[in-house]
């Protein structure tokens, strides 16, 4: 699995634990490289944070909570129940694409981008990142919304927020996750992700 972390090594004597933490830094290493940004999108309660925050930690790099670039006026909006249009959101994906390329080598940055328009915004200004899309029915993030405490977002805009959703087919650089899965085995699938990214750019196409 690809969720063995670079110290496990030590521990272990099978020549596989090795080889795969060496993938997991050859994976780090290239995409620091290529100064790549990462956004881990998806509707609340998908767990973007979580994945993010963690493949960053594994990866060296940035980690960027898209939450925390709204402005106090969304925050408001949200709170109250309110759900956000294009108008609330194109200052806030220009001020997350803004801290994203200020990001030395690369970061990853958890970030809904629901709308196609959205994700274009942000290739267009990141100069091409990758997509984590977190897929998960509507059922499990309510139920996950509705558990969590301190957050702005209401489990009332989980139904907005699925409708606004525009699935990320046929896009490029896009790849889909199954966030139905305990939170270990997502995060590995986003390091395969990754490590494939990077298999691919190191080999020549």
């Amino acid at each position: 699995m690809l969720a063995v972390r670079l110290g496990e090594c030590v521990a272990e004597s099978a020549s596989g634990c090795c080889a795969q933490a060496r993938a997991l830094a050859s994976a780090s290493m290239s995409v620091s490289a290529r100064a790549q940004v990462i956004v881990v999108m998806g509707v609340a309660g998908s767990g973007k944070t979580e994945v993010a925050r963690e493949l960053a930690t594994r990866l060296a790099l940035d980690y960027l909570e898209g939450d925390h670039f709204h402005p106090a006026a969304n925050v408001s909006k949200m709170r109250a129940g309110l759900a956000l249009n294009d108008e609330d959101r194109w200052g806030w994906l220009d001020a997350l694409a803004a801290a994203a390329r200020s990001c030395a080598p690369g970061c990853v940055v958890s970030c809904s981008a629901l709308r196609r328009a959205y994700r274009d915004r942000l290739r267009t200004l990141t100069h091409g990142p990758v997509f984590l899309f977190l897929d998960a029915p509507a059922a499990v993030v309510a139920t996950r919304i509705e558990a969590r405490a301190g957050h702005f977002m209401p489990a009332s805009l989980v139904a907005s927020q699925l409708a606004t959703l525009e699935r990320p087919e046929d896009e490029p650089d896009v790849y889909t996750l199954d966030a139905t899965l305990p939170l270990t085995q997502v995060i590995a699938q986003a390091q395969a992700r990754v490590a494939g990214l990077a298999g691919r750019s190191g080999g020549g196409g």
